[in-house]
């Protein structure tokens, strides 16, 4: 078998008595969950981000520039709103240092509320989401993502960041054979970008398909299985459960 489709087999069934355990996997659906956040916020809350928060700075210098169809107020708003939800998960995933399966579990429940309360703003106000119900829907979904990210950066699975890509993209060419590096990992890499942008199509998607509410549905849907999953996995002793060195 290719080294990359071995790589990338290994990533979503791996190896449970591994140093990441079941994480692989569940870091790509929440990848997917992050194309799905992102494509609603960007394409229906007037280019805005909620979990790349590198876009936002980029837009803010356009809105600053004068360049139409940028606010600079939704860019800070949803930069704060990730900070501050960063800050939820860096308690939650601190709090249950001892077991990262208990880390995933109480992280996870964290961001399902806070998307899933995106989600209940949506189907009650309907659209367009304009004024006070835009920014808080990017105050809540900001909040979760900023949950999640705090809660993988903890978990540091490599290559598996579920948001940003520049460096995982840098490194499966320069870490390559062709440029005299230790080895890619492609396999693990291009999965993380096909699972980034395959929740971006399907939010897209039914978005320009007239299901404004549908991405946010998907993605509490995501969240709940993941929930029940971890909820199981928060009960194992298993050896992946135990602080990295240095956690």
């Amino acid at each position: 078998m290719p080294l990359v489709l071995r790589e990338a087999r290994d990533t979503l069934v791996p190896d449970m008595g591994g140093p990441h355990g079941p994480l692989p996997p569940v870091m790509l659906v929440l990848t997917v969950l992050t194309g799905l956040v992102d494509a609603f916020s960007y394409l229906l809350l007037g280019h805005v981000f909620v979990a790349n928060m590198t876009g936002n700075v980029v837009f803010m210098g356009f809105a600053l520039a004068g360049a139409a169809g940028f606010s600079t107020l939704a860019s800070i708003v949803a930069l704060v709103s990730f900070g501050a939800g960063a800050l939820a998960g860096g308690v939650t995933v601190h709090r249950a240092r001892a077991h990262r399966g208990r880390q995933l579990q109480h992280a996870l429940l964290v961001e399902t509320v806070f998307v899933t309360a995106a989600m209940i703003v949506t189907l009650v106000s309907g659209g367009p989401y304009t004024g006070g119900v835009r920014f808080t829907l990017i105050v809540l979904l900001a909040l979760g993502l900023g949950v999640q990210n705090a809660a993988v950066r903890a978990f540091a699975v490599p290559d598996l960041t579920t948001t940003v890509l520049t460096r995982t993209l840098t490194g499966a060419v320069a870490d390559s054979r062709f440029a005299k590096g230790p080895g890619s990992r492609a396999g693990r890499r291009l999965l993380s970008a096909a699972a980034l942008l395959a929740g971006a199509f399907i939010g897209a998607l039914v978005l320009l398909n007239g299901h404004p509410t549908l991405p946010l549905v998907l993605a509490v849907v995501l969240l709940a299985v993941l929930s029940t999953v971890a909820t199981l996995l928060a009960r194992t002793d298993a050896p992946w459960t135990r602080p990295r060195d240095g956690a």
